[in-house]
C-alpha cells in the first residue's frame, strides 16, 4: 500500500496541498475477536476533520465529517468505495475489510469548531461511510464528536445503519436541546434475502427499523432514507409496500426514496457480484445505465411517485431531505411554595 499522496514528505516545504496526515502517522492494527476477525484498522492522526463538499455535489449540505475510511458493512453498492483507491487501496474486499480510523477526530473536530474562521454552518456525518460500522464500538469516537457539537450549540445530522447509534441516545437528546439534529436511517428493502446478500456486514432490517422507533419514542425525530431501491430485485410494487408498511410501523417522521446509483469504483464490484447471484440481470442493468452512474429519470420519478404515494397511504408525514429534527423542551414544572432544595439533576 502507498500513502504518499496523502503524507508529508520528508524534509523540504509542505506540498501546496496540506497532507492528511504525517507520514509516520499510520499504526496498523488487527484484532482477533469475532467481530473484528478480517479487518485491518489503520490508525492515523487525521490533520483535518472537517471536510467541505465538493460544488458540483447533488448533496444538499456544505460540509461533512467522516472519522472513517472503509466500511465493514460491506454493502456490494456503497458509492464510496472509489475513496478507497485514494489511498492506494483496493475498493472491493479492501474497502470491507482496511479500515482508516482517525483516532483524534473529537479533539481535532473541537479545535477547528472553536476556530474563528468557522461559522457555524451544518455538518453532515455517514454521508460517506457509516460513522456507527463495528469499529465505532472499539474505537468510540462518536461520543467526543457530538460533544464538540453539542458544546459549540453547531447544527449536524447522521446518517446510518448502525444500531450502535442508540449507545449515544442521550448525547443526542443533550445536543437537540441545543441546536438542530437530524437523524436518518437508511432502510432500502426488507427483503431478508436480499439484505444478507447485499448489505452483508449491517444489521437486519427490522433492527435498523427498531432504531428508528426507539428514537422517535425517545423526542427525537427520525426519519428513513429508503435506499438503495435496487432495480428488478427491490422495486417490484408489492415489495416497495412491504417496505414502506414497515418504515411507517416504527413511527418514523419520513421516508425518502433513492434509486441505486453506480459510481466507478462501486460499479465494477455491483457488476461483479450482480453477474455471480444474478446473471440474468447484468444485460438489463447494462442497458439501464448506459449513460452512467444513474438509472433513467423516467426510472427515478417512477419509484419517486410511487413510494410517495405509499407513504400517504400509510400515513408518513412529509418527506424533506436532511430536515432537522428537534426535541421540545420540556414545560417549566409548577413553583412550589415554600423553601425547597436545591438539585444538580
Amino acid at each position: 500500500m502507498r500513502w504518499e499522496n496523502l503524507t508529508v514528505e520528508s524534509g523540504g516545504n509542505p506540498p501546496e496541498n496540506p497532507a492528511l496526515f504525517g507520514a509516520d502517522a499510520v499504526t496498523t492494527r488487527t484484532f482477533d475477536t469475532p467481530e473484528f476477525r478480517g479487518i485491518t484498522f489503520h490508525e492515523i492522526r487525521a490533520r483535518s476533520i472537517v471536510n467541505r463538499v465538493p460544488g458540483a455535489s447533488r448533496m444538499p449540505f456544505e460540509w461533512t465529517v467522516n472519522p472513517y475510511r472503509g466500511c465493514s458493512h460491506a454493502c456490494v453498492y456503497c458509492f464510496a468505495r472509489k475513496s478507497h483507491s485514494y489511498l492506494d487501496l483496493d475498493t472491493g474486499l479492501g474497502f470491507d475489510s482496511q479500515i482508516v480510523v482517525k483516532v483524534n477526530a473529537p479533539e481535532l473536530l473541537r479545535r477547528q469548531l472553536g476556530s474563528r474562521r468557522w461559522q457555524g454552518e451544518h455538518i453532515a456525518m455517514g454521508t460517506n461511510v457509516d460513522c456507527y460500522q463495528r469499529a465505532e464500538g472499539r474505537y468510540q469516537l462518536m461520543p467526543g464528536i457530538i460533544a464538540a457539537l453539542h458544546d459549540h450549540a453547531n447544527p449536524f445530522s447522521i446518517l446510518t445503519k448502525g444500531t450502535l447509534i442508540l449507545r449515544d441516545l442521550d448525547l443526542l437528546k443533550q445536543a437537540a436541546a441545543v441546536t438542530e439534529v437530524g437523524i436518518s436511517v437508511s432502510v432500502g428493502f426488507t427483503d431478508h434475502e436480499l439484505w444478507r446478500t447485499v448489505e452483508p456486514g449491517t444489521p437486519a432490517p427490522e433492527r435498523r427499523l427498531d432504531v428508528v422507533r426507539t428514537l422517535n419514542e425517545n423526542g427525537i425525530g427520525c426519519g428513513v432514507l429508503m435506499a438503495p431501491v435496487i432495480p428488478f430485485l427491490s422495486d417490484h410494487p408489492s415489495q416497495l409496500r412491504a417496505t414502506v408498511r414497515a418504515i411507517a410501523a416504527s413511527g418514523a417522521t419520513s421516508v425518502t426514496p433513492l434509486v441505486l446509483h453506480l459510481r466507478p469504483g462501486a460499479r465494477e464490484w455491483f457488476m461483479s457480484w450482480l453477474e455471480h447471484h444474478h446473471p440474468h440481470l447484468v444485460r438489463r442493468y447494462e442497458r439501464l445505465y448506459a449513460e452512467g452512474a444513474y438509472a433513467p429519470k423516467w426510472y427515478q420519478r417512477r419509484i419517486t411517485r410511487q413510494v410517495h404515494e405509499l407513504a400517504q397511504e400509510y400515513g408518513i408525514g412529509p418527506t424533506h431531505a436532511g430536515m432537522p429534527r428537534r426535541i421540545p423542551q420540556p414545560e417549566p414544572e409548577p413553583a412550589v411554595p415554600g423553601p425547597t432544595q436545591l438539585t444538580l439533576l
